[in-house]
């Protein structure tokens, strides 16, 4: 079997058709983080409809966290047995409508409800993507694959304030939730035609004929010291990330009282940093892989920088607007970084039948973190404390992931028959 270069159907499978499939999954990501944005930019002009106070606001993100975590492991499984076309085409479909569904709100409540729907359907996006790269991409190249998708949410989330901003300038915010609808359902479209799946291209990984046809159930799964340390480590760096990502906006609302067109100006520029990072972490990885380090240095020193300059964020309410862009900007360039390579993991270690699984265990945990969070920032802002608290506690959280990393997470390398014994024999 070549991996690199075969025929599936009387049509070249080569480097094109990998890439193309890189292409087609960076597109939904941006989509998604577009969706998941549209409420945090559009949040001062539903305002004026819809009366939401700084707790309240902390709701409508957890909401769409915890129903995010629970699919992130429904949608893994489901990708695992659907296989990743048809499964990729029913969450986004399911997304696109929810995003729509926004528009129709007259009340918190409804808003709620929809923001939930919203994180149902995206919990799927991130293990259909990491299933996508172990079908097609060989493991010298998986950071950068997964690198170059996670660039995706800087694209979503570059493109949100600027496209928001003048959408409810010119029509509303009820239509931001329309148009952004809209164009998930063009990309299911394009989905169906041009998506086919590759199950009988093995990952690297699964070269042990045993271990491939073997079949590890979630209990297995989560008696790997690897899962339990991956799963903390993206609980840690997301409960910052999404703080970050969804309280941007609503601080330079509150903090350093902008407006929508502002906003619109400046918020894209920390997403655009963030874009680059996810493509530089990747790229660094892949890099490292190929001057002949092993998989586990070449990880960890990815991780590692990344992880070092999160702590940039602790000065934002110290200096000048213009300077806290600059910090968020390197914090947001860091975290996508991190959230690439770790996102790579589970394609490293586990065999494909299992990607989807582990990838959505690690999502779940970075969600669930970003939920906690999100409700104990809402507190704590309602209660007298002030953004400085949170950037201080934020600064911290990828340290502690990396470390964990680095003390519990054994060494980064694919899965072996004699590790499937030594859990058959403990679980």
């Amino acid at each position: 079997m070549n991996f690199l270069g075969r025929t599936v159907g009387g049509r070249s499978s080569g480097g094109d058709r990998r890439w193309y499939s890189v292409t087609l999954v960076t597109a939904a990501i941006a989509i998604s983080y577009f969706d998941r944005q549209t409420l945090p930019v559009a949040i001062a002009a539903v305002q004026h409809n819809i009366p939401i106070s700084n707790q309240q606001f902390s709701y409508l993100q957890s909401a769409f966290l915890l129903s995010y975590a629970a699919l992130y492991i429904g949608g893994g499984r489901l990708l695992d047995r659907l296989g990743t076309r048809r499964g990729f085409l029913i969450i986004m479909l399911w997304w696109s409508v929810a995003c729509a569904l926004h528009g129709l709100a007259s009340g918190f409540a409804l808003l709620l409800a929809a923001r939930f729907l919203l994180g149902m359907g995206e919990g799927g996006a991130f293990p259909a993507a990491v299933r996508v790269v172990a079908e097609w991409i060989p493991a010298e190249q998986r950071s950068t694959a997964v690198g170059i998708i996670n660039a995706g949410t800087a694209i979503g989330s570059v493109l949100a304030p600027p496209l928001i901003g003048f959408v409810i300038l010119h029509s509303g915010w009820r239509a931001v939730f329309f148009s952004a609808g809209a164009v998930g359902v063009v990309w299911v479209l394009w989905w169906a035609t041009s998506y086919r799946n590759n199950d009988l291209t093995l990952s690297t990984n699964t070269l042990d004929a045993r271990l491939a046809a073997y079949q590890l159930s979630i209990r297995e799964l989560l008696a790997f010291r690897s899962v339990q340390t991956i799963v903390f480590a993206k609980f840690m760096s997301d409960s910052a990330w999404y703080f970050l990502l969804f309280w941007l906006p609503k601080y330079l609302y509150d903090a350093r009282h902008f407006d929508v067109k502002q906003v619109s100006y400046y918020a894209w520029i920390p997403y655009a940093a963030s874009g680059v990072g996810s493509f530089l972490g990747g790229l660094l990885s892949s890099h490292l892989l190929q001057r002949g380090y092993t998989l586990d240095k070449a990880r960890k020193i990815a991780l590692g920088l990344s992880a070092i300059f999160m702590p940039v964020v602790m000065l934002v309410p110290l200096v000048p607007v213009q300077l806290a862009i600059l910090l968020f900007s390197i914090a947001f360039f860091c975290q996508q970084s991190w959230s690439g390579l770790i996102m790579t993991l589970p394609a490293d270690i586990f065999p494909l039948s299992a990607v989807g699984t582990v990838s959505g265990f690690v999502g779940f945990g970075g969600a669930i973190g970003g939920a906690i969070f999100g409700i104990v920032a809402g507190h704590l802002l309602s209660h007298g404390f002030g953004y400085g608290t949170l950037f201080v506690l934020v600064g911290t959280f990828h340290i502690i992931g990396f470390l964990a990393i680095l003390l519990f997470g054994g060494r980064i390398q694919p899965l072996r028959s004699h590790d499937l014994l030594e859990i058959e024999n403990n679980v």
